[in-house]
């Protein structure tokens, strides 16, 4: 992910932009896009200031203010399966979630789980 431009840059854009000149103008001189310096000036009439937005995913999960729910889940029923916990979260606490935000959430608390149902015994082959 790229960094976002420097503070002074948006203000000296804004600033120029404020003072008269056009938005490609202000782009051309300070080697930007359009659609950028039109942005950092609607920014400052909307917000007064042009910082950057917090970059990044935040932290934690839909999940997480479930997490009681899920681990005794697996407590109760310990080859419970991944669509299968999707199903219980989805009818016992309306929850909607596909199976790899389950799988997420139970790396991140350090528990094992089945990634298939449990298949019948083979008389060939141990499984």
């Amino acid at each position: 992910m790229g960094k976002p431009y420097s503070q002074d840059l948006r203000e000296r854009v804004v600033a120029a932009l404020e003072g008269g000149m056009s938005t490609r103008q202000a782009a051309a001189r300070f080697l930007i896009g359009i659609a950028t310096a039109g942005e950092w000036g609607r920014l400052k009439r909307s917000q007064g200031d042009v910082r950057p937005a917090k970059q990044g995913k935040p932290k934690g999960s839909v999940l997480d203010e479930h997490a009681d729910f899920i681990l005794e889940a697996l407590r109760e029923q310990p080859d419970l399966t991944l669509d299968e916990m999707v199903e219980r979260l989805a009818a016992e606490r309306d929850v909607k979630v596909v199976r790899t935000a389950v799988w997420k959430f139970l790396d991140r608390h350090g528990q094992t789980h089945k990634k298939r149902p449990r298949m019948p015994a083979s008389k060939g082959a141990p499984t």
